[in-house]
């Protein structure tokens, strides 16, 4: 019976008569047919009964079973001199009892001593009819002694050898290996527990600590198999415990967790199997294909709430959380009582039900939470309000776990719960933590249930890359950084904002709530606003104070959404959106919102571009309130102003007025409503010195200007029918990120196009002569090329994004208000999209005014601001379907290709 660590099973499914085979190796047969044979059999039965659903602990171990039987077998067909000295010996998983359809079989084959050449021929041809029956096997050949040597030296190799059974051969060599790497030779269990606490550290380092990465290694991420089996190393290292249950007789463990680490395992188990199913080999990784894949295999189904793939994921992600907090818990609990065990023990009250236990917190009796609920609550209270608690003890957050249930409807509208729960808001010492611990601890989504429906929960998209409930409490740390010193260098306005709000609570309490409604259908701002209501109210907020709560969760999209998708250089933008905010309080409120909602949900999206689209919204946005709503500039205004100013500057840096008017007497009034000031003069000044006849290319860094951030590139040259299409495709080859595009066409034939990019990496070109001088050369070479079009540059798309919906969605929308027709295209990013149609405007003598440009993961959602040929907007129902269904139609062709 194998020496496994986890629930044991009481009987195999015979997978192989071993005496009919042997009967028929013994009677001359070929050997290799006949192992391939009953090897495809076995996986055949193994397969199908999975497909069914039968115990995934029964094919697991059964799989093994069978293998056993087929190394003893093939032992037996080679002659092995001085057999007493020589033992075949399963290892690692496979030691465990444990095989999945394309796991490795690790194999010792085992010495007495190191004099190996009477056994080299028959261990070389025992190894090469492995190989030949498509077996995968990992293999070493080692003495007593060398197994001594290695274990001591490689704490793996330790581990492995823990984990190990008798195929073939005398078991006495086991039996002396085992005695010879015990705790008592190598590796003291306090050595033992620090190396693998330190080495599962570092494996959930390599995975950001995170348990719900969009796709997570189910061995080796953050809650996963790996988890589960460090536990057990420890364990059996310890106590000598051959399952968990025998942890349960010794009380280490009790049932309820017996029972979380059996289901969990089994579930992590049915994933692997069926992924190693699916790629046909031996694949850990949850990839986007697979986990569709997987959740139709499984039986997931999608319905009008979430999709088959969400389900399973969300699954996934609340198992690993449940594994990660008990792996916690134990591993604490091993570390107080092996580590810690000689610690002189110091003990400070902090009240009847508290004390801090060297530096822990602790219940001072098991009935604490019986007969004091409220403590459910007081207990993260008391650790937000004092720095020096380092963390719960382990027996302590047991008992959190076993009286968890006590957080009912009662428990929520208790005046001292509610009471307390506001006071942990308004703490000052790592408020974030303790509600990371209170969800992980289990308390949390009861006594919050909306956002207990939220856990785990996910959306299969490459834009967000956490669950709802991680995505969160992310949203919530990033406003307790704004805080922080250090915020003023990457945050400066949402730092100066947040130091300055009258209430932070409100604003963790709209963070906690804006995304609360996901996956329920409908409108979540809505939903959640309703939800977020039903919470001020139970926790006593005032009247005003849960207004701008929930009018926070409805609004939590208007900032991020009038900055991308809007021209924030219109004053009737500013002005509309200056109108639903109403004043400077609410604008404060929402503007440290949105950047925390947006970096909480996926840091790529948070770059100089981006920061500084907000950041101008945001100060036009507070100069139109302090001028009062109702005074707000007319469009002739605008113009003088900005030419006013332009024109005061352009003079300070020696242009004669004469040359000025000379250079805008051809710009059209639209190009001063919507260009800088900033911008106006470096266009002007970079015309006026331009010399020859060739295409003006300046290039513009322009991330310490305090309201843009992002490299600008102007082009000022004679229009051409392709020049937009040609100067993308010159981009996409030089790897620039457009992020904004400004298109205006002179009197007098010129166009004047500014671009906004950014490097790969998010940010600026920088200062960097050569970088630049290759733009220049390769726009220079694009736009004056002599065909009209140039084709972008062909790329293979990244793995991830050939799993996504191929869809193009294009729409027209006309605004009576404004003098150009708007064009929003949502599909796939690929690259070569804004090529591919500015060769469609340029076939269709389409103008291109402006454009906003938004990646948000594995789409892209692109505004164009277009007229006809008549330089109006496009309102002919059946050219809008014309244009549209041709882009349509010719993008989707392109990603076919």
């Amino acid at each position: 019976m194998p020496q496994e660590l986890t629930a044991p099973v009481a009987e195999f499914l015979e997978l192989l008569d071993p005496a009919q085979l042997r009967g028929r190796l013994n009677a001359g047969e070929d050997r290799i047919p006949l192992f391939r044979a009953a090897i495809e059999n076995a996986n055949e039965e193994l397969d199908s009964r999975f497909r069914d659903g039968d115990d995934i602990a029964l094919l697991v171990r059964s799989r093994a079973h069978f293998i056993d039987q087929i190394m003893a077998l093939a032992w037996e067909q080679f002659p092995w001199p001085d057999q007493k000295n020589i033992s075949l010996v399963a290892v690692g998983g496979y030691g465990r009892g444990e095989l999945h359809p394309h796991s490795d079989i690790d194999l010792l084959i085992l010495t007495r001593n190191d004099r190996v050449a009477g056994y080299k021929a028959c261990i070389s041809n025992f190894l090469t009819l492995l190989w030949d029956i498509n077996l995968e096997i990992g293999q070493s050949v080692r003495s007593l002694k060398q197994c001594k040597q290695e274990a001591k030296a490689d704490i793996t190799v330790a581990t492995a050898l823990m984990e190990s059974r008798t195929l073939a051969g005398p078991p006495e060599l086991r039996d002396e290996m085992e005695k010879l790497t015990s705790s008592k030779r190598i590796w003291p269990i306090t050595q033992f527990l620090r190396a693998k606490w330190d080495e599962q550290i570092a494996r959930h380092d390599k995975y950001y600590d995170v348990d719900y990465a969009l796709e997570p290694n189910i061995k080796s991420s953050p809650g996963g198999l790996r988890d589960i089996q460090t536990i057990a190393w420890v364990a059996k290292r310890q106590f000598g415990a051959r399952n968990f249950h025998d942890l349960v007789d010794l009380g280490f463990l009790n049932a309820s967790e017996e029972a979380i680490f059996d289901k969990g395992q089994k579930f992590l188990w049915t994933l692997r199997y069926g992924l190693h199913l699916l790629s046909g080999r031996r694949e850990d990784r949850l990839l986007f294909d697979k986990q569709k894949e997987l959740a139709t295999m499984l039986g997931y189904s999608d319905d009008d709430m979430s999709l088959a793939v969400e389900k399973l994921m969300q699954r996934y992600y609340q198992v690993v959380a449940s594994l990660r907090e008990l792996n916690d818990v134990l591993l604490q609990h091993l570390d107080e009582a092996i580590l810690r065990a000689k610690e002189k023990e110091k003990l400070v009250p902090i009240n009847k039900r508290f004390q801090i236990h060297n530096g822990y917190i602790e219940a001072r009796n098991s009935n604490v939470f019986k007969r004091f609920p409220f403590a459910l609550i007081e207990v993260f209270v008391l650790m937000a309000q004092n720095p020096a608690i380092q963390g719960v003890r382990a027996s302590t957050i047991r008992l959190i776990r076993d009286n968890r249930q006590l957080v009912d409807e009662k428990f929520r509208n208790d005046i001292r719960n509610t009471s307390l729960f506001m006071e942990l808001l308004r703490s000052d010492h790592m408020l974030t933590l303790q509600l990371r611990r209170m969800a992980r601890y289990g308390i949390l989504g009861r006594y919050l249930p909306e956002f207990g429906r939220i856990t785990g929960k996910m959306q299969h998209d490459l834009f967000h890359i956490y669950t709802v409930d991680a995505h969160t409490l992310q949203v919530v740390e990033n406003m307790r950084r704004f805080l922080l010193p250090d915020a003023e260098e990457k945050y400066p306005v949402a730092a100066h904002i947040a130091r300055n709000l009258p209430k932070l609570e409100l604003l963790y309490i709209a963070g906690l709530y804006h995304d609360i409604a996901k996956g329920r259908g409908g409108d979540h701002s809505v939903l959640g606003m309703d939800d977020a209501e039903a919470f001020c109210r139970r926790h006593y907020l005032s009247e005003w104070d849960t207004r701008l709560v929930c009018w926070l969760v409805q609004k939590h999209l208007l900032m991020s959404m009038t900055a991308q998708r809007k021209d924030i250089s219109d004053p009737e933008v500013i002005h509309e959106f200056a109108l639903a905010v109403g004043d400077k309080l609410h604008l404060n409120y929402l503007y440290a919102l949105t950047v925390a909602d947006i970096c909480a949900t996926n840091p790529n999206l948070w770059n100089a571009w981006r920061a500084a689209l907000l950041r101008q919204l945001y100060l036009s946005t507070k100069r139109v309130l302090r001028l009062g709503l109702e005074n707000p500039l007319n469009r002739e205004e605008r113009i003088r102003d900005k030419q006013q100013s332009a024109l005061l500057k352009l003079q300070d840096r020696g242009m004669d007025e004469t040359s000025i008017d000379r250079i805008w007497e051809n710009a059209a009034d639209e190009y001063f409503v919507r260009e800088s000031v900033a911008n106006i003069c470096w266009h002007t000044e970079s015309i006026h010195e331009h010399t020859g006849d060739g295409p003006l290319i300046s290039v513009k860094d322009t991330v310490e200007n305090p309201i843009e951030g992002g490299t600008q590139i102007f082009i000022y040259m004679p229009n051409k029918e392709y020049l937009f299409a040609n100067s993308t495709a010159a981009f996409e080859k030089l790897n620039l990120n457009i992020q904004n595009a400004r298109i205006f066409t002179s009197a007098n034939g010129y166009c004047m196009d500014t671009y906004t990019v950014l490097e790969n990496n998010g940010k600026p070109v920088g200062e960097r002569p050569d970088r630049i001088a290759q733009i220049r050369k390769v726009l220079l070479d694009h736009i004056q090329n002599q065909k009209s079009y140039v084709p972008p540059v062909s790329r293979k798309p990244a793995r991830q994004l050939k799993h996504f919906s191929q869809h193009v969605e294009a729409e027209l929308i006309n605004n009576p208000d404004k003098p150009y027709s708007t064009l929003e295209i949502n599909c796939p990013d690929r690259p070569g999209i804004l090529a591919s149609v500015g060769k469609i405007f340029a076939e269709n003598h389409i103008n291109l005014m402006d454009a906003r440009i938004t990646t948000l993961g594995e789409r892209v959602e692109d505004l164009f601001y277009i007229t006809g040929a008549d330089n109006r907007p496009i309102v002919d129902t059946t050219l809008a379907a014309e244009l549209t269904t041709e882009i349509k139609e010719r993008l989707e062709e392109r990603f076919a290709s």
